[in-house]
């Protein structure tokens, strides 16, 4: 049984895996258009400072990633974050901290009183009988009240989808958030009866010694797979019982084939098999994302916390400011700061085409409003994702359960990346598991 997995992002090499540990007998091929694994999650070394192009690890309240991690042997990397990772701040014009615990939200000076006294009303909000998908924007305003809403949803999105509350729908980027009106009525009620079931957010952000490529190249290691790296595949055809895959090189033949890319690609080598599943594959929107890292020699600022989220109309340039060396401290030389800047998303997508200078002086002039730092970083780095984190607004989840069912009618075909079923690292870990059984069990 021959197995090609196109795409080395982290949803790929997690099936890639999880095929092996079940199937060692059975041949793969891993196709990755980048010369190295891994997708988004990349760190670069200039200088003495890590940059981390994407996310910089995963929290521990889900299990995926952390089981992952234990059964590739690489326990001995995981790097748990400092105490500064829960202290968190929101820019709306002046700097707040982030309220941790409903004392500190009823002291914070993020809301008038009024406005605290409409969320907890939330209680007395019932439930929403229509049927529809509801933005997050919609949802919050129903029943958390306008002022919560355009705040920490504002915010909160920007610094999970790079994106904001009207753009997203919440059944789909909060899951779980909608599940608590659905199954008790409330946020709150919802909340309580988690907690005395024993359940919570938990979890600690963790990442891994020297960044998260020193995963990715150990997960690789482990996977005895023909490896094509910095080969696109150029087109995936039927081929008797099973598919030809084509790349810039050549051709091979396969039994079973794990497209793992992002929907973009997916669209461009899946259309030809099906045209209604590429319009399809297509509708999935990205947030477009720039990463600047600003390294620091002496650190300008102390630092304290995890960094700066910002919301729609707070004036700040950038979506947030990640002060990843008070986070992780093998991110930067000793007494040295690393800060990365986020900048465009859904509230500025025309952001990414500036130029490397245009994006630095923009990661400037948000630290600099934000945090009151105007000191000349000695070091940068600059990364664009055109197609940065996928958005899933309204409409999302009918338009995968119809991907899902026109994949799962092409036998041998499988689909598996963040564009649909969850952004983080632990759903795509967790992701790339339950593809791997399907395949395994088909």
């Amino acid at each position: 049984m021959r197995i090609a997995i196109v795409g080395a992002g982290i949803s790929g090499l997690s099936t890639a895996f999880w095929i092996q540990q079940a199937r060692p007998d059975w041949p793969l091929t891993v196709y990755e258009s980048e010369p190295h694994a891994g997708g988004t999650l990349h760190t670069d070394v200039v200088d003495g400072f890590r940059f981390e192009s994407g996310c910089n690890g995963f929290l521990t309240n889900k299990r995926a990633t952390l089981e992952l991690v234990h059964a590739a042997g690489a326990d001995g990397l995981l790097l748990g974050s400092s105490d500064n990772a829960r202290k968190r701040f929101l820019y709306t014009g002046t700097l707040h901290r982030l309220p941790e615990s409903p004392p500190a939200f009823l002291k914070s000076g993020l809301l008038t009183p009024l406005q605290k006294l409409r969320v907890a009303a939330e209680v007395l909000v019932p439930a929403r009988r229509e049927q529809g998908d509801e933005t997050l924007q919609a949802f919050g305003y129903r029943r958390l009240g306008r002022a919560f809403t355009d705040v920490f949803l504002d915010a909160m999105t920007a610094g999970i989808y790079g994106s904001s509350p009207e753009k997203l729908s919440v059944a789909a980027a909060f899951p779980l958030v909608a599940a608590l009106e659905r199954e008790h009525g409330g946020l709150f009620r919802g909340m309580l009866a988690k907690r005395r079931g024993g359940a919570g957010p938990g979890g600690t952000l963790t990442s891994f010694t020297g960044g998260v490529s020193t995963f990715i190249d150990h997960l690789g290691a482990t996977i005895r797979a023909e490896w094509r790296l910095g080969t696109p595949v150029t087109s995936i055809v039927r081929a008797g019982g099973g598919f030809e895959v084509r790349d810039t090189a050549g051709a091979a033949g396969f039994d079973r084939v794990v497209v793992a890319t992002p929907a973009h690609v997916a669209t461009r080598l899946l259309t030809p098999l099906d045209a209604e599943l590429g319009t399809r594959l297509a509708r999935i929107e990205y947030s477009p994302i720039a990463v600047v890292g600003l390294g620091f020699r002496v650190r300008p600022h102390a630092l304290d916390g995890f960094g700066v989220l910002s919301t729609s109309r707070s004036g700040l340039p950038v979506l947030g400011i990640l002060w990843d060396s008070s986070v992780f401290a093998d991110r930067a030389p000793e007494g040295a700061g690393l800060l990365r800047v986020m900048i465009g998303g859904q509230r500025d997508p025309s952001a990414v085409a500036l130029d490397d200078a245009a994006l630095i002086d923009r990661a400037r002039a948000g630290i600099r409003q934000a945090m009151g730092v105007n000191a000349m970083p000695d070091v940068t780095y600059v990364r664009r994702w055109a197609r940065g984190i996928p958005n899933y607004g309204p409409g999302h989840l009918a338009n995968v359960a119809a991907i899902d069912a026109a994949i799962e009618a092409v036998p041998g075909l499988y689909l598996n990346n963040n564009a649909y079923h969850g952004v983080a690292m632990n759903d795509c870990c967790d992701n790339g598991r339950r593809t791997a059984e399907r395949v395994v069990a088909a």
